[in-house]
C-alpha cells in the first residue's frame, strides 16, 4: 500500500514537472514572437517612415528657385552653371532661374533686392562685415537648420564657422576661400642664401639682404589701396593679436589706442629703410608684378589670386611663407577672404533654397568646383590630390590659424574702410603725420559707427 502510494506521488510529480516546463518553454516561445513581431513592426515604421521622409524632400524640393550670381568670369560662370544643372539632374521637380550679374553691379544692386519684396531666393556673397551688415538689418535668413541637418560643422573647419554664425544662428555658408602669405621668387633666396623667414627679425634680415643686393625686398601696387590695408591687417593681428583687430573692425576699439602706433612704427620701418617698390602708387597690383617676373623685386604679400597673374615661365619658380610672428604670445590671424551663399530674409521658396545650400555644401558640388577652377574649398573631404603643390601648402597652413580676417574692406563698415585706406596711403607719403591722421580717422569712427546704431 505505501509502495502503491510513493509510486502515485513519484507519477504525478513528475507529470506536473513536466507540465511546468511545456508552459515556460510555451511563454518563451510566445515571448520570441512577441518580440520578432515587435521587431518587424518596428522594421516596417522604419521603413514607412523613411520613404514619407523621402517623399516629404521630394515634395519640399520642387516649384521654383531664383539664383542670384556675381560669378560673372567665363570659367566661374560656366562652374555655376555646372552646379545649377546638377542639382535639377538630382531634383527634377526644380525649375533655377540663374541671373548673372558682374561683380561690382551686383553691389550695386544687392541692397535693392534684399530690401524688396520679390528678393532671390540665394546669392552669392562674401564673408565678414559685408554679410553680417544685412544680417543686423534683418535682411538674411537664419539657416541654422542647414547647418544642423548636414552636420556642416564636421564638414567645414571651426574658423569658417566662426565667419558664418552671429549670436548663435548661422546666417552664412561658406564655399571657397583664398589666403594670403608672402610669395617669393626661390631663385633669388637661393642665390643670396636666404631661408623663408619665420620671424619678424629674420624678416628683416632677409630684407636688409636683398637691398644691399640691389634688389627692391617687396613688390607692392597701391593704385588700389586695398594693397596697402594688406599690410596694416597682418602687422595690426600680428603685433595686436586678431582680437584687438576685429575689434578695431566692428567699431569696439578706438583708432587713437596707443597699441596702433605700434604697427605704424613697424610699418614705417620698412617705408624708410627703402624696402618697397618706388612709387608704388603709380602701379596697380597687376602693373607691379613685372618687378617681381623680372627679379628687379622677391617678395609680394597678396592673396592666392596673384599665382594666376604671374608669367608661366616664372611659376615654377614661386613659393611662399606666412607673413612673419612678431609676437608668439598673441594667437595667429590670418587674411581669408571667403565667399559663399545666403538666403534673403524675404525669400519666397526658402524650402527650395535651404535644399540648394545644403547641395552647394556637399563634397560633390564643392569638388566640381574645386576641379574646374582650383579653389581651395571649405568642405574639409575635398581631396588635397585635386590641387598643386602651392595650393596644397596654403591649405595646410591654414590648418593651424587661431582667427579668420576677411581683409580690411570686408571686415569694417565700407564707409570707414574707405576713410582708412585713405589713412593708409597719406602714412606712406608722410610718416610723421601717423598721430593726426589716425585722430582724423578715430573722429570718423565714432561718426560713421554712430550713424548705423
Amino acid at each position: 500500500m505505501k509502495k502503491t502510494l510513493l509510486w502515485l506521488l513519484i507519477v504525478m510529480l513528475s507529470v506536473s514537472m513536466i507540465a511546468t516546463f511545456s508552459l515556460a518553454g510555451c511563454k518563451e516561445e510566445e515571448a520570441a514572437e512577441e518580440e520578432a513581431v515587435v521587431v518587424e513592426e518596428e522594421a516596417e515604421e522604419e521603413v514607412v517612415a523613411e520613404e514619407e521622409e523621402e517623399e516629404e524632400v521630394k515634395e519640399e524640393a520642387s516649384g521654383e528657385l531664383v539664383f542670384n550670381s556675381f560669378r560673372s568670369e567665363p570659367a566661374q560662370k560656366a562652374v555655376i552653371e555646372e552646379l545649377v544643372a546638377k542639382f535639377e539632374e538630382l531634383n527634377p521637380d526644380v525649375n533655377v532661374t540663374l541671373n548673372t550679374t558682374a561683380t561690382e553691379e551686383f553691389k550695386n544692386s544687392v541692397r535693392l533686392w534684399l530690401a524688396s519684396d520679390d528678393p532671390p531666393d540665394v546669392i552669392t556673397w562674401f564673408a565678414g562685415n559685408r554679410a553680417m551688415y544685412f544680417v543686423d538689418k534683418g535682411l538674411i535668413l537664419d539657416i541654422s537648420d542647414v547647418w544642423e541637418k548636414a552636420d556642416l560643422a564636421n564638414q567645414f573647419a571651426k574658423a569658417f564657422q566662426s565667419i558664418s554664425y552671429k549670436d548663435g544662428k548661422a546666417y552664412f555658408l561658406p564655399e571657397a576661400y583664398y589666403g594670403w602669405a608672402v610669395y617669393y621668387r626661390k631663385s633669388i633666396f637661393e642665390e643670396y642664401n636666404l631661408s623663408e623667414p619665420k620671424t619678424w627679425e629674420e624678416f628683416l634680415e632677409v630684407c636688409a639682404t636683398l637691398k644691399e643686393n640691389g634688389i627692391t625686398p617687396i613688390t607692392i601696387g597701391t593704385k588700389g589701396r586695398w594693397t596697402a590695408a594688406g599690410w596694416f591687417d597682418y602687422l595690426n593681428m600680428r603685433i595686436n593679436g586678431p582680437e584687438f583687430h576685429m575689434g578695431l573692425m566692428l567699431g569696439t576699439e578706438k583708432y587713437t589706442d596707443p597699441r596702433l602706433l605700434k604697427v605704424f612704427e613697424a610699418w614705417r620701418k620698412l617705408v624708410d629703410r627703402g624696402y618697397f617698390t618706388e612709387n608704388a602708387a603709380s602701379y596697380s597690383w597687376q602693373e607691379a608684378i613685372p618687378f617681381l617676373a623680372q627679379g628687379e623685386s622677391a617678395m609680394y604679400l597678396m592673396g592666392q589670386f596673384v599665382l594666376n597673374s604671374i608669367p608661366e615661365d616664372i611659376q615654377p619658380d614661386m613659393d611662399f611663407f606666412q607673413f612673419p610672428i612678431i609676437d608668439p604670445s598673441v594667437p595667429v590671424g590670418e587674411d581669408a577672404p571667403t565667399d559663399g551663399y545666403m538666403i534673403p530674409a524675404k525669400a519666397k521658396n526658402v524650402e527650395n533654397a535651404k535644399i540648394f545650400l545644403t547641395f552647394l555644401a556637399s563634397l560633390e558640388a564643392q569638388n566640381i568646383t574645386a576641379e574646374k577652377l582650383g579653389r581651395i574649398m571649405t568642405n574639409k573631404d575635398v581631396s588635397l590630390d585635386i590641387y598643386p603643390p602651392l595650393t596644397q601648402k596654403s591649405i595646410t597652413q591654414m590648418q593651424s590659424v587661431d582667427a579668420l580676417g576677411q581683409f580690411y574692406d570686408r571686415d569694417t563698415l565700407p564707409e570707414i574702410a574707405d576713410k582708412g585706406m585713405d589713412v593708409f596711403m597719406e602714412f606712406w607719403d608722410n610718416p610723421d603725420k601717423i598721430q593726426e591722421l589716425l585722430e582724423r580717422l578715430e573722429e570718423d569712427r565714432q561718426r560713421i559707427f554712430e550713424e548705423q546704431e
